[in-house]
């Protein structure tokens, strides 16, 4: 966990702790579930929880907001930004049970009261959200028509979907129509992972124009 520490030098030792257990957890849920591809599984601080921590790179949540997390996976970016964020409610939705059961059960027994998992896709949710991160599941176009009535309508000034993406995505940015800025991790971190790893940031304003 040496390497979250480098790039979140002002954690508590709460929230080293529950990094360094998020790491074991995930590690014996991989093995039954292979919620990353288990060559990956030496690298989950770098590729899985520092990667999903970009996010907090480009945005700063503030305490008593909402923030969903579509197509989750095995809880990422949502569980590492839970515990970077304890006074944010992040609720994780994944459209498959075995994976959305593996993050209920590390929310559990990391004591993250912050965070609810379902078994949903984001288009049949009821609720509203302030924000809305992801990591890469479909294109952007195709993404933001399942997000785009799930912001509250009086949102934070930055809410908006934060999508972890990689690659040159002009084109794909071009193709949605939709006002979005690039963040290129490679600006916070030196790895070289995250040479061609982005942020991009869609305000929720842009659901309401289009």
């Amino acid at each position: 966990m040496d390497i979250i520490n480098h790039y979140f030098p002002h954690l508590t030792e709460q929230q080293r702790r529950l990094f360094q257990q998020l790491e074991t957890e995930f590690r014996i849920w991989n093995e039954r579930l292979n919620l990353v591809a288990r060559t990956d599984v030496d690298n989950l601080a770098e590729r899985h929880f520092l990667h999903s921590l970009g996010i907090a790179k480009v945005v700063e949540f503030p305490a008593g907001a909402s923030v969903l997390d579509v197509g989750t996976g095995g809880g990422l970016p949502g569980l590492p930004l839970a515990i970077l964020f304890p006074e944010v409610k992040f609720h994780l939705v994944d459209s498959i049970g075995k994976k959305i059961h593996a993050v209920q059960e590390m929310a559990r027994d990391l004591g993250l009261s912050n965070v609810t998992a379902e078994q949903t896709r984001a288009e049949q949710l009821r609720p509203k959200y302030d924000y809305v991160v992801s990591r890469a599941v479909a294109r952007l176009a195709t993404f933001h028509t399942w997000i785009a009535h799930r912001y509250k309508p009086n949102g934070h000034a930055n809410s908006g979907l934060y999508y972890l993406k990689g690659g040159d995505l002009t084109e794909e940015i071009e193709e949605s129509g939709l006002k979005a800025t690039v963040h290129d991790l490679k600006e916070f971190y030196q790895e070289e992972f995250f040479e061609t790893k982005k942020v991009v940031y869609v305000p929720a304003s842009s659901a309401k124009q289009r």
